[in-house]
């Protein structure tokens, strides 16, 4: 079986060694070729028999779904979640109208699109955090985004609309735990994966205690990572069975991550990715995996078997 591990025109550095460690991880068993998502890539993914999904580029509004869309429209069975799905979780505004509708615990908001200002009264408590709509990897966040008063919230919206030319969500800042949460699996056939907790106590003197974009990508060596987290086992449980029922509702396959808080003993979902990096050693859901049992090498393998269930090209693993 040939396995095309399809990725973006423009990688990163982190970027090019997840798709060359999954790329890895493939060969022993599979015939495994790299497509960038270019002017070539209908081509090219008519020749695979399988396409391992990883890019997450493609469009300031759409990120993520011009290849799921493309590879439904040609036939080619791949994995992650659907076009459909992804739009859902890339917009965070409509993602937390389906999580309110169903129930599920996520911190109240109020969205101001471009060209508006903000109303005298929002029915939020402060303080209140800040970030544009549709964007991913903690982009737009930063120590500004977390503000108190209303002359600071102005000041922090006009940044979002002069910068990323997209609404504003603010929604209430919840102080308190950070912690990840990682699914894989499809159906009734989800395994859940140990709590990763993110720590920020060894940050500098003055830095946000939060997953801002420096905090992310630039200080990522003074955080530290407690996996299984350090939660009440009830909450934890808690949080668990409330994350499976959030990949359903939303329809994710295969797997996913969300990100939460927790304030005396309350959980609340703050996001969700539909389609979260891989990176070895870097992204949570590997660190969930690695404390799971699984080797980086046994969990992209798994991955992609989940998936090939899914399309019914294997048998259930017992």
């Amino acid at each position: 079986m040939r396995i095309g591990v399809v990725c973006d025109k423009n990688l990163d550095e982190k970027k090019e060694k997840m798709i060359a460690s999954v790329a890895e991880a493939l060969t022993e068993l599979y015939d495994v070729v790299v497509i960038p998502f270019d002017e070539d890539f209908i081509r090219r993914v008519k020749e695979v028999d399988f396409v391992f999904n990883l890019s997450t580029d493609g469009g300031e509004d759409t990120r993520q779904l011009h290849v799921p869309a493309l590879l439904d429209l040609l036939g080619v069975p791949y994995t992650s979640s659907s076009a459909f799905t992804h739009a859902l979780c890339l917009d965070k505004r409509v993602t937390k109208i389906i999580l309110a509708h169903h129930d599920l615990p996520t911190p109240r908001f109020f969205v101001v699109d471009v060209g508006e200002s903000v109303p005298e009264s929002l029915g939020l408590d402060y303080p209140v955090i800040v970030k544009p709509v549709r964007e991913g990897s903690s982009a737009g966040l930063r120590k500004e985004s977390v503000v108190h008063d209303p002359s600071h919230l102005e000041e922090a919206v006009r940044y979002v609309h002069e910068v990323f030319e997209e609404p504003v969500l603010i929604e209430e800042f919840i102080e308190g735990t950070e912690v990840s949460l990682g699914i894989i699996g499809n159906g009734e056939d989800l395994e859940v994966l140990p709590l990763l907790e993110i720590d920020f106590s060894n940050l500098p003197e003055g830095v946000e205690r939060f997953y801002s974009h420096r905090v992310k990508h630039e200080l990522d060596e003074h955080l530290r990572y407690h996996c299984p987290a350090r939660v009440p086992e009830k909450v934890e449980k808690k949080i668990k069975e409330a994350g499976k029922k959030v990949f359903k509702v939303l329809g994710l396959r295969d797997y996913a991550r969300m990100d939460i808080r927790i304030r005396d003993d309350r959980f609340f979902f703050l996001e969700i990715n539909s389609l979260p990096l891989l990176v070895p050693v870097f992204s949570d859901i590997v660190k969930m995996a690695e404390t799971a049992g699984y080797t980086y090498k046994e969990f992209i393998l798994r991955l992609l078997r989940i998936a090939m269930q899914r399309y019914g090209m294997i048998e259930e693993e017992v």
